[in-house]
């Protein structure tokens, strides 16, 4: 990781501290600065400058730390944490740090262990770089995609009648796994027939039934990124209302995504897909935004929204998908994972867009 380009986005400092807390007060900026690929690092620091970053961590992560190739520091207790923190700043007077993913509990301990420095919040500026993936970043991202996609392909040959949506969702988690992912990367939404008009569905315990529309939201994590694939199947024989609402949610896709590259507004290409929807029977039944940014998060940042101004770079990473839902009938979302380029896009998720009959 070239982790001194984040100082372009925060040039009123010249360092920033990363601080963890409890399992829930991870800050995955710590992450994506040290490149640890296993371990937790609850209670663990890091110390950025121009030119070093330091990991400061218990003996219980040391030897994932040093794995990182970074210099390490080691403490046995809290005093000790608090000493390692206080030298490494001692000649510091302003601290930046990433006010988003730092809970008031963790700040208020900062005032008691470095209570002499001024704290300047470089958040905006940490979301801003890791818009912008390096190449190791893309290479994680791509991998995972190539997992969930073919965990898709997978997955379809288990779909049977009778299966329980739970049970098809640790069937999906389980081919991932499988497949080299270290998780999924949120929880699978596996939703049949009619539920598969609510977009955030928990899967529940009804069981598939015939000429069903089979929609699967799922992702796998791979060395901490993560990947979000959706796809839609009919279960035996598609209907023509269920084929007219998927043909529609595909061409908004592939229109859409035709006109993704650097420079192209979010909004814009939200429009496109949104215009195309709204142009048939279907109005008003798209329901959410175009796409979201994706890396260490799910949804990383906003992305391609009819409400947010956001010009596409290059090496910014999206997702694009367009869903129609029907109440007490069932929905239909295709979604894919998409580099940016200057002169277009890659799409990484490869699995089929056609509508498939299972």
């Amino acid at each position: 990781m070239e982790y001194s380009h984040i100082f372009d986005y925060a040039r009123e400092v010249d360092t920033i501290l990363i601080i963890n807390g409890g399992e829930n007060e991870v800050d995955k900026t710590f992450f994506y600065l040290s490149e640890v690929t296993s371990g937790i690092f609850e209670g663990s620091a890091l110390v950025i400058k121009p030119d070093s970053v330091k990991i400061i961590t218990s003996a219980l992560e040391e030897e994932s730390a040093r794995n990182s190739g970074l210099e390490v520091l080691i403490f046995g207790t809290r005093a000790e944490f608090m000493k390692i923190l206080r030298d490494e700043l001692k000649n510091v007077d302003t601290i930046g740090l990433n006010y988003s993913a730092l809970t008031l509990r963790l700040y208020l301990d900062l005032l008691k262990m470095i209570p002499d420095k001024r704290f300047v919040d470089v958040s905006g500026s940490i979301q801003e770089s890791r818009r912008f993936k390096q190449p190791a970043e893309l290479n994680k991202l791509r991998e995972s995609a190539r997992i969930a996609s073919e965990a898709f392909d997978a997955i379809i040959p288990r779909i049977r009648e009778g299966i329980t949506e739970t049970e098809l969702s640790s069937e999906l988690v389980y081919q991932m796994m499988k497949l080299g992912a270290n998780g999924p990367s949120f929880d699978t939404i596996i939703a049949f027939g009619a539920n598969s008009s609510m977009p955030h569905y928990s899967p529940g315990n009804k069981k598939l039934k015939k000429n069903e529309f089979v929609l699967m939201d799922f992702g796998a994590i791979h060395q901490r990124y993560c990947s979000d694939i959706t796809r839609t199947v009919v279960f035996g024989r598609a209907s023509e209302e269920q084929r007219e609402i998927y043909e529609t949610v595909k061409m908004a896709q592939q229109q859409s995504m035709n006109i993704i590259k650097e420079n192209v507004n979010g909004k814009d290409v939200d429009k496109v897909a949104r215009e195309v929807i709204d142009s048939t029977k279907f109005k008003g039944r798209f329901i959410h935004s175009l796409g979201h940014g994706i890396g260490l998060d799910v949804h990383d940042h906003p992305a391609l929204s009819p409400s947010y101004d956001f010009p596409l770079k290059a090496n910014m990473v999206i997702t694009n998908e367009p869903g129609i839902y029907i109440p007490k009938v069932g929905g239909v979302r295709i979604e894919d994972d998409v580099i940016v380029r200057k002169d277009g896009h890659e799409i990484i998720t490869t699995a089929p867009r056609d509508l498939m009959e299972v």
